[in-house]
């Protein structure tokens, strides 16, 4: 008759920790940061349909990095218990720091059961105040531990790296566009420093086309939670780079310049001078909401 194979619950733990912890570190990192006007989310994402970066209510945004599928329940878990809370008590209950103290009881009781593996992920909630100094950032990782983070994030991936790279950019009161450039900076700081297909599985060049941007608008009213995307998201990052937007504008500005001294050189010719062109439309991105409202927002 066999003995029964014994595992000491601090060796138990131990393991688990280490399987969720190379789970967490296999994803890409992500970060959030606050700036001037809200709270920014910026992850590599080359899907258009699966998010990591989503709304829970009206003032809070979910964030996650590891498998898709767990912090999808998460998600979806915590969007309910928003729900029901707001709906029986008041909407004003529903706070970030609540939901982080919810999703911290939930991953410790997964976290601590004898039987079964942990969740692979890391998850933050956000909420973003009135003002400045109301926002609020929490990190909740598998095991159930919550952190308070003031002002900026990084999670997932070669976080350590990418906090050290976010730490040297990040200041008080930032642009949007200063904190989107901090956000690609650090993310890109773990290729920089191992170079080109060796970090991470080989990154590409954080683009428009694989990167998922939110941010939480503080100056909206009830729901805040607004997507980057599309010609708005390739205008910020070319802004944020300092590079073909300004050239863009410089190369049409003197062609306009010079349609205007044209006509005056043949004054004597007794011919008309031809009519002035209409000015053509900018390409330069709205940096505002649209006049219909409508943000990419998930409807939940």
């Amino acid at each position: 008759m066999s003995m029964p194979f014994y595992v000491s619950p601090e060796q138990s733990m131990r393991d688990k920790a280490d399987y969720a912890r190379k789970g967490v570190a296999r994803s890409r990192s992500s970060v959030v940061l606050q700036y001037a006007g809200g709270i920014l989310m910026v992850t590599p994402n080359i899907s258009s349909v699966l998010h990591k970066i989503s709304e829970i209510y009206d003032r809070i945004a979910f964030a996650a990095v590891g498998r898709y599928n767990e912090y999808e329940v998460l998600r979806k878990a915590g969007v309910t218990y928003a729900d029901v809370t707001g709906y029986q008590f008041d909407r004003g209950d529903v706070t970030a720091r609540g939901l982080a103290n919810w999703y911290a009881q939930a991953l410790g009781t997964n976290f601590s059961e004898p039987t079964g593996k942990p969740y692979e992920v890391e998850i933050v909630v956000a909420e973003v105040g009135a003002k400045p100094d109301g926002d609020q950032i929490y990190r909740i990782s598998w095991d159930g531990s919550v952190s308070d983070e003031p002002g900026f994030v990084a999670f997932g991936g070669q976080a350590d790296q990418v906090t050290t790279a976010l730490k040297e950019r990040f200041s008080d009161g930032m642009s949007l566009t200063d904190a989107l450039a901090a956000a690609l900076a650090a993310l890109a700081a773990p290729v920089a420093a191992t170079g080109p297909g060796q970090a991470n599985g080989g990154q590409p060049e954080l683009t428009a086309a694989n990167l998922e941007v939110a941010i939480l608008d503080r100056a909206r009213a009830h729901r805040t939670f607004r997507r980057l995307q599309g010609p708005r998201l390739e205008g910020l990052i070319n802004e944020s780079r300092g590079g073909a937007a300004g050239a863009v504008t410089e190369t049409t500005a003197e062609p306009a310049q010079d349609a205007q001294e044209t006509p005056a050189k043949p004054a004597n010719s007794g011919k008309p001078a031809p009519p002035a062109k209409p000015a053509q439309p900018s390409d330069e991105p709205p940096t505002g909401p649209s006049a219909a409202g409508e943000d990419g927002s998930p409807k939940l």
